[in-house]
């Protein structure tokens, strides 16, 4: 079994694994947290819907930090127990792991099938070093991926929630506005989903427009179509502070490499060449020409929270 489970969505499919590889994905199902009053009762509906015996091992990639003896979400009522779950769920092996270091596993284990290439030389030669994984969805996500030899490590971090950090005179107004409603304002505030209603709220204040109560995802189609000329803006400014945060985590990191994931990453895989990320990407100064020479990618895998947890479980149990 290997599940993805987010505050709204309940990912769950079986895979099949050997010699620390997924062989396959298969009975993927997407069920909806709000209808289920805990995890446990989601597993066993699934089990339903697949109609035979779930199997005794599973990997769980879940969307908060995995500390401490109760895991909580911030937009759903389900808490989860590390230590009663796989006595709950009939497992005799659990592995359990953050969203986004199933992700960095799930990049892994992608090969050049799901990689889009955004911007720097593409990758021709193995993989070394440090890869950056970033991604912007609900929140911002990162976390980097060691390669050495034949293997890699998985490090995770909470470095979406680093202070934001403005570039221009735009990106300072930006900043002027958030901080009326923020006592703090991260990159996060910026750079997720719902970021580019943020972005479009301080572009409307400071032309001294109304302020418009509007929806994540009516905003987003507006901005994507063109529809919305101030949309339109705000999309951009995203797009150039991306650039900015990818590259201070590429120089933090010492990376080799940048992938992006998350949905809004996927959501523009084919604006961002064609945006100012790139330029924004290598305006570091002194380590312009370092920056240049990184490739960057947009990991486009459907569903990376189950490929990383199934990845996750390969690695630790059947890898030889």
């Amino acid at each position: 079994m290997v599940a993805d489970i987010g505050g709204t969505n309940a990912r769950f499919a079986i895979a099949k694994v050997q010699n620390g590889k997924v062989l396959s994905i298969d009975n993927e199902n997407i069920l909806k947290t709000a209808e289920y009053a805990t995890l446990q009762l989601a597993w066993d509906a699934f089990g339903q819907k697949i109609g035979r015996p779930l199997p005794k091992a599973a990997s769980m990639a879940i969307a908060c930090p995995i500390r401490g003896d109760i895991l909580k979400f911030s937009n759903s009522p389900w808490i989860i127990r590390p230590a009663l779950l796989a006595e709950q769920l009939k497992l005799e092996t659990l592995v359990l792991i953050n969203d986004f270091e199933a992700v960095a596993h799930a990049t892994a284990h992608s090969d050049g099938t799901y990689l889009k290439h955004i911007c720097g030389p593409k990758r021709k030669e193995p993989l070394t070093g440090v890869t950056s994984i970033v991604g912007p969805g609900t929140g911002l996500g990162v976390a980097s991926l060691m390669f050495e030899d034949d293997s890699y490590h998985v490090i995770p971090s909470e470095g979406g929630h680093i202070t934001y950090a403005p570039c221009d005179n735009i990106d300072i107004s930006i900043l002027r506005y958030l901080k009326q409603h923020y006592r703090r304002v991260s990159a996060e505030r910026i750079i997720s989903g719902p970021g580019l209603g943020n972005i479009y709220d301080a572009l409307a204040a400071s032309a001294g427009l109304p302020v418009s109560h509007h929806s994540d995802s009516n905003l987003w189609d507006s901005a994507l179509k063109g529809t919305d000329h101030l949309a339109a803006a705000a999309l951009e400014r995203f797009c150039l502070n991306m650039g900015t945060f990818c590259a201070d985590i590429a120089l933090a990191q010492l990376s080799n490499r940048v992938v992006i994931s998350g949905g809004i990453g996927q959501l523009l895989a084919d604006y961002l060449p064609q945006s100012g990320f790139g330029e924004r990407f290598v305006d570091k100064g002194r380590f312009e020409r370092m920056l240049a020479q990184l490739p960057v990618e947009v990991l486009t895998y459907p569903q990376p929270g189950l490929l990383g947890a199934a990845a996750a479980y390969a690695v630790k149990h059947t890898k030889k």
